[in-house]
């Protein structure tokens, strides 16, 4: 099982103060950063083969790894153009998407629960979605929405009418098998090709969801990790809420599950 994990974006959003500014995944809480919470997570859920894909000042994530000195090496693909969209950092990913095995499609800017891993990776070859039904409304939050264990829709915006018997938040992270994640790359490329490079990635799951609908030709499985902490971090608001609120809740399990284990 190989991770893809994109970190090519200049998080405009975060606002960083002038001749400071980096990526995300650099964000430290506590004693580790965004990136190096992701490998120790992913090592431990057995996944060792992990691929960076990097942009906004690449130097720095390739620093940090050489700092840290992480073991096995991970893989770094660098988006040149990181400043369209995600969907152009999937694409520039398209030979780690295609070379075999099952992928996990992971964006870099999230904080969270190593439990959300597990799930994730458990099992045989997949294609899986993770859902938090516990999330806030309003415009930002990436929707799942699901009807009869069927995912109908991938979007901020859900249509009204749409019919469906369960919505969440969608955290971010995607497993899909040989077979579709080839499909993904096959639809990026075509973002690509026609000129829709500034789009978000999301998008092109969206249509590889909506494909199977109309079509059933990949089945997705869809695992609940409501109630396990996490954020995505893409505003000031949002490292403030990371640090004071979704960290202390991070430590005290992580303390639990020690004292459990003794």
């Amino acid at each position: 099982m190989r991770a893809i994990i994109l970190a090519a974006g200049m998080g405009l959003r975060l606002v960083q103060p002038e001749g400071q500014q980096k990526p995300k995944c650099l964000l430290r809480f506590g004693d580790a950063s965004l990136l190096e919470r992701h490998l120790h997570f992913l090592k431990a859920a057995g996944v060792d083969e992990v691929v960076f894909v990097t942009g906004f000042k690449s130097e720095q994530i390739e620093a940090e790894l050489a700092a840290i000195d992480w073991k096995p090496k991970t893989e770094i693909v660098v988006n040149d153009e990181f400043t369209l969209g995600s969907v152009l950092s999937v694409h520039t990913a398209r030979d780690a998407m295609t070379r075999g095995g099952d992928i996990l499609l992971m964006d870099a800017d999230v904080l969270y629960d190593e439990r959300i891993v597990e799930p994730l990776v458990a099992g045989g070859s997949v294609n899986r979605l993770l859902i938090d039904r516990d999330f806030e409304a309003g415009d930002e939050p990436v929707k799942l929405c699901v009807e009869n264990g069927v995912p109908v829709e991938l979007r901020k915006q859900v249509a009204a009418g749409l019919n469906y018997d369960t919505i969440g938040e969608s955290v971010g992270f995607f497993r899909f098998d040989e077979k579709t994640a080839t499909r993904l790359a096959e639809i990026c490329a075509d973002y690509v090709a026609t000129g829709r490079a500034k789009m978000p990635h999301e998008e092109a799951v969206r249509d590889l969801l909506l494909e199977n609908v109309q079509n059933p030709s990949h089945v997705f499985d869809i695992a609940d990790v409501t109630g396990a902490p996490w954020i995505e971090i893409d505003f000031q608001n949002d490292v403030k809420r990371a640090a004071d609120e979704v960290l202390p809740q991070l430590n005290a399990l992580r303390q639990f599950a020690g004292a459990s284990q003794q």
